[in-house]
């Protein structure tokens, strides 16, 4: 099934609202029809040939439908043909408030469905991205998921508001016309309609090309949000490397591209109402020529011409609207094309609620000639690595830049899987396990540090929301974050900003080794954790770690000499591959490689090290 048709099998959750919205719109047509229809007598009472209204319901109590009208009734019915018109409006004026009522309410319930089905739709997408292998979503770049969780159903809302509310209303009202039409005259109707097939196609085609075009329009759009987020989340880069012309003229290009997109969807929609309108006028005119012929040999009165005239302009002009109603929803269709296929993308393993949970860390971390490679590279980032790690030990990783390092730990919390290789826990393959239960008991900080926009309080007790207030308090002083946050206003409900740039580098570091100590962690690990903090903080935070860390496996990546020389054991990586491993002074003795590390890259621990990027 098409995309769009699929997601729009959604709306059918409110299937109540749904069925009431469209009684309404039906309602609505209804007393559309019946003005129409009701034209008739107008105009014979206008040109001096009109019935009484007694004659009226004579009438149509002899139709098929009669018999429900009770001769006492008819009976009382006032007489004069003046008097049967004014009724007749009088009776219009009513269908029009009821018809105005329903419309009403069909367009408030179709929106219901619409924006209901529309932030369902967003947080289905959000669950999938947040269960997507984090490869995946590296690989096409956050903004390719943001802008198809917030893009892309926005322009699916607006696809399912021109069906359901827009489509179904004109649709309702053309249906009601066309009726009313062959109840009046059943043969001009049908001449009317022999235009429909080439209305058809042209109506087609149009959509299948504007479907083309606004999927186009939709990835520009996607890379003009990623240039512009990159663009702003970096200012900062951008100011001081006086990079503004730069990134504006990488804006502009990008702007240009998208609006060339646009642009052919805009060709597209401006050209099929003009060709609907060609064709209609042409069909017009023919049977403007044939009712005249008719008029002219008396087969045809001129008011019965005239009022299905004016049935097939209403017809015409409710069902008129439905070329940019199916724009719109072509529109959409091209963004549903694109969310199906993020949708279509496998999850991460592991969540299935059938699957044993880990028990806590208490033996050994076992990685089993482990070999990955990150997507759209060339060369591993691990090449057939082999390692056990006891349970309680605290291990340092070292080597140079892209030597694998950061990847290696990261396989720890599954945030890859290994291409070939196994990663064991205690002798279990973490794939075999639900993967709640294996992060759960892990404490992970980083160099770049992820701090959400809220309170410290709030950041502190990620992903253990309902820690206890003396907990947290507790957690920050072991990392000697307690003193700068209660120097602040609102102590730790002060808010830390977007991204925690209103705090330095040293206090969002300590804030997330705090978030980390809170979890009580079987399995720290620590990537860089205190590379952006003073002698003096560092100082106190290794003792607090120390503390900490006793009873725990920890996994560290360091360029700090203090770190390497608190470590049981060293592991020196190398292009992916892990060397040697021993203590400082073993290593110092007979790796080449650590030699060099220890020469040129591990520093005092008051002394910066140079940043290291992702590995």
């Amino acid at each position: 099934m098409d995309p769009f048709w699929t997601y729009a099998k959604g709306m059918l959750r409110y299937k109540h609202l749904v069925v009431l919205a469209l009684v309404m719109a039906v309602v609505s047509a209804g007393g559309l029809g019946a003005g129409l229809i009701a034209i008739k007598p107008v105009l014979e009472a206008m040109l001096g040939e009109g019935r009484t209204l007694p004659e009226l319901a004579r009438d149509l109590d002899a139709g098929p439908a009669g018999g429900i009208i009770p001769d006492g009734l008819i009976d009382v019915l006032p007489a004069g043909r003046f008097t049967a018109v004014v009724w007749i409006v009088v009776g219009l004026g009513l269908l029009t408030a009821i018809g105005g009522l329903a419309n009403f309410l069909h367009q408030y319930l179709a929106l219901t469905v619409v924006y209901r089905t529309q932030t369902n739709l967003r947080r289905q997408a959000f669950h999938r991205v947040v269960r997507l292998p984090l490869k995946d979503v590296v690989t096409t770049g956050p903004s390719n998921s943001i802008a198809r969780i917030v893009m892309d159903t926005s322009a699916l809302g607006a696809g399912f508001n021109a069906l359901l509310s827009k489509g179904v209303a004109q649709v309702s009202k053309g249906i009601a016309a066309f009726l009313a039409a062959l109840i009046l005259d059943w043969r001009l109707t049908l001449i009317a309609c022999a235009i429909a097939p080439l209305l058809y196609t042209v109506i087609r085609r149009v959509g299948k090309k504007i479907r083309r075009a606004s999927r186009g329009a939709l990835e520009f759009q996607e890379d003009l949000y990623h240039a512009a987020t990159e663009a702003i989340q970096g200012l900062r880069v951008v100011k001081v490397h006086t990079s503004e012309r730069y990134e504006a003229g990488r804006f502009h290009k990008l702007n240009k591209q998208a609006m060339r997109q646009l642009m052919h969807v805009r060709t597209a929609r401006a050209l099929a109402s003009p060709l609907v309108d060609l064709l209609v006028i042409l069909s017009l005119g023919a049977l403007v020529l044939v009712a005249t012929k008719a008029i002219i040999d008396k087969h045809l009165e001129f008011e019965a011409f005239m009022t299905v005239l004016i049935a097939l302009g209403a017809a015409g002009a409710s069902l008129k609207p439905l070329t940019g109603i199916i724009a719109d929803i072509q529109t959409s269709a091209g963004a549903a094309d694109r969310l199906a296929e993020m949708m279509s993308r496998p999850t991460e393993t592991g969540h299935g609620a059938t699957l044993p949970k880990l028990p806590r860390h208490a033996k050994t971390i076992e990685f089993d000639s482990v070999t990955f490679t990150y997507p759209n590279k060339t060369e591993p980032a691990l090449r057939d690595v082999s390692l056990d790690v006891t349970h309680g030990e605290t291990v340092a990783v070292v080597g140079p830049n892209g030597s694998g390092k950061t990847t290696l730990l990261a396989l720890v919390p599954r945030l890859f899987d290994p291409d070939t290789g196994v990663v064991r826990i205690d002798g279990q393959d973490i794939t075999d396990v639900a993967v709640r239960s294996l992060r759960r008991q892990i404490g992970v900080v980083t160099q770049e540090t992820v701090l959400f926009s809220g309170s410290i309080r709030a950041n502190i007790a990620y992903g253990a929301q309902d820690t206890s207030d003396e907990s947290i308090r507790a957690a920050a002083i072991k990392a000697r974050a307690d003193g700068f946050i209660q120097a602040m206003p609102g102590g730790y409900a002060a808010s830390v900003g977007e991204q925690g740039l209103t705090l330095s580098g040293g206090q969002r570091q300590r804030i997330a080794i705090a978030r980390a100590i809170l979890r009580d962690p079987a399995i720290l690990i620590l990537d860089e954790a205190t590379s952006m903090i003073d002698a003096d903080s560092e100082h106190q935070i290794a003792e607090a770690m120390g503390e900490f860390a006793a009873g725990r496996t920890c996994l560290i990546v360091a360029h700090r000499l203090s770190t390497v020389l608190a470590a049981d054991r060293i592991l020196v990586m190398d292009e992916g591959r892990l060397v040697d491993q021993g203590t400082h002074t073993e290593l110092l003795a007979r790796c080449p490689t650590y030699q060099l590390i220890a020469r040129n890259q591990l520093v005092p621990g008051g002394e910066p090290a140079a940043s290291e990027h992702t590995e």
